[in-house]
């Protein structure tokens, strides 16, 4: 494998919002880049979409002493 063939320099961005669906927290980013370095037949772009669910753990209320 040549030298020049290891490297994959991204070059992007991405969007992401946290919504409610009911009481569920969620977490929505959807994101694109294109490799302005990259190995021989690999993908030029990429675009990633990802939902990640939310589980937040709930404060106890503390008292004032």
């Amino acid at each position: 494998m040549d030298s020049d063939d290891r490297w994959t320099i991204p070059f992007g961005g991405g969007i992401g919002r946290l919504v409610k669906f009911g009481n569920q927290p969620v977490d929505l980013k959807l994101q694109g880049f294109y490799n302005v370095e990259n190995p021989k037949g690999t993908a030029d772009w990429s675009l990633q979409f990802q939902v990640k669910l939310l589980f937040p753990k709930k404060s106890a209320k503390r008292k004032d002493s």
